[in-house]
Parts: structure tokens; sequence; C-alpha cells
């Protein structure tokens, strides 16, 4: 199998860059946004937002972070819940970050988590990467990257956080 890079750091922080922009022109009381990345790269990408939130428009944005194993119902996990919400989300609106969205079940599962948390007033999704291949009716409301693929090819991110360099790769055939 062959792996291209798509998108290099310069042009991954350019999208994360604009996702941020989108999150302030469409959020007019940024002080009611809690950030909620989904584990791993969604936490990350949380927090490259939160801080790119806090240089523009000097605003500390509570950052959220969703474990979605226990209510994935693709997938049986046995391992506790290691979500942590720092603040209260009823009646906040809620940003969902994820590095890349596919079928939507990842999202339902995080929605899933989210509610059992408290009730927010709007939920919305940010994803760095939408590959498509929709299983679920999920959309995203801020996206970095269309990047289509076919579904035997996979969307790989990597991040400095975790993988010592920013871009995104396609792997497949």
């Amino acid at each position: 199998m062959k792996t291209k890079e798509v998108v290099d750091d310069i042009t991954m922080n350019r999208a994360i860059t604009r996702i941020t922009y989108e999150i302030i022109e469409r959020n007019k009381e940024l002080n009611q946004v809690v950030l909620a990345g989904i584990k791993t790269r969604g936490v990350h990408l949380a927090h490259r937002i939160q801080k790119r939130l806090a240089q523009l428009e000097q605003i500390d944005i509570p950052v959220a972070e969703i474990d979605t194993k226990p209510f994935r119902d693709d997938k049986k996990s046995q391992e506790a819940d290691s979500t942590l919400i720092p603040v209260d989300i009823t009646d906040r609106q809620v940003i969902l970050i994820d590095d890349v969205l596919y079928t939507g079940r990842t999202i339902r599962a995080a929605i899933d988590n989210l509610v059992s948390h408290g009730r927010p007033s709007r939920v919305s999704l940010a994803v760095l990467v939408d590959r498509g291949h929709r299983e679920l009716p999920i959309r995203t409301d801020y996206i970095g990257k269309n990047i289509p693929t076919s579904r035997t090819e996979e969307i790989i991110v990597e991040m400095t956080e975790t993988d010592g360099q920013d871009r995104i790769l396609i792997k497949g055939e």
C-alpha cells in the first residue's frame, strides 16, 4: 500500500486558522462556547483552536476531552469513560472537534457521551478532514479540508503533539 502526503504543515495550519475564524464569525457569544475535542487528535485540534481564539479575541474558551469508546455501537469496549468536561455544558454552545469525519459513528458516540453530561443549547461539528462515506445523517459545520476518498483508502492525520509533525496522508492501493 502506498502512502501519499496530501496536506503539508503550512496548509494544515491554515485550515485550522480558517476553522477558528469561522467559529468567531458564527458565534456571537464566544463566552458561551465550549470546545469539545474527541480523543485523541480532536483534543489537540481543540487546544490549537482555543489558543488561536485567545490570540484573536482575547478569550479563554474551555476545552473538554470526549472519550467515545464506551459509547460506540460498532466497537465494544470495557474501558472506563475518560471524558473530561471542565465546565457545565448545559445551555452552552458546544463545538465537537475531530480530525476526520468518515462514517459519522464516532460523532454519534461523542454526542451520546456529551448529552450524558448535560443539555447543550446547540452542538455543532468541526473537522479537519471530511472524507465522505457517511453511514449516519451527520454533517459538519466547520471543515478544514474536503478530501474525497474511496472506502479502501485511509486518511492519516499526523500532529506534532503525537506524531512529531503536522501533515495529512492518504494510504491506499
